[in-house]
């Protein structure tokens, strides 16, 4: 199925670009990209997003693992709806989740680097699994929102036809 494949190509650039930080960079190390508002900047998490919970590594395998499995579950329940929105929201989650799940299950920590600063504001530094799953919840609320409207539109369309 394509849209495992896509989870597949999701894991494996968040894993080469976590690599290539940890490797090529000390941590707080920083490289411009653009200016002060872009960096790349080496970062360890051993929490959740924004830092919150940390050194909860066994608490983060636990669900992580329950939250793969109903991806999955999930993915393979609607492999045959046609909505390939749906699933490549899906996809992305899941890439970014085993992304995740796999650096604080070898390391007990997640290799961030995406540093953003809007003026004297700084976003928490983050990394591809977290873009990917950003995306991919985008891209699942969009869908929400999608099926809501084709629902009432086929509502309307059956009210229409029964007053015919």
């Amino acid at each position: 199925m394509i849209f495992f494949l896509i989870a597949l190509i999701a894991f494996l650039i968040d894993q080469a670009t976590k690599y290539w930080i940890a490797t090529s960079l000390t941590i707080n190390e920083q490289i411009p990209v653009i200016g002060n508002f872009f960096l790349i900047t080496s970062h360890r998490n051993r929490g959740a997003a924004f830092g919150i919970l940390q050194d909860q590594r066994w608490f983060f395998i636990v669900v992580t693992t329950v939250v793969l499995i109903g991806i999955v579950w999930y993915m393979l329940k609607i492999k045959k709806s046609g909505n390939r929105l749906l699933q490549t929201a899906l996809a992305l989650v899941l890439g970014g989740a085993v992304g995740n799940f796999f650096d604080r299950a070898l390391t007990g920590e997640v290799v961030d680097f995406l540093q953003f600063n809007f003026g004297s504001y700084t976003f928490p530094i983050f990394n591809v699994a977290d873009s990917c799953i950003v995306v991919g919840v985008a891209l699942i609320i969009l869908d929400s929102i999608l099926e809501i409207r084709r629902e009432k539109q086929q509502a309307a369309e059956i009210k229409q036809e029964e007053q015919v």
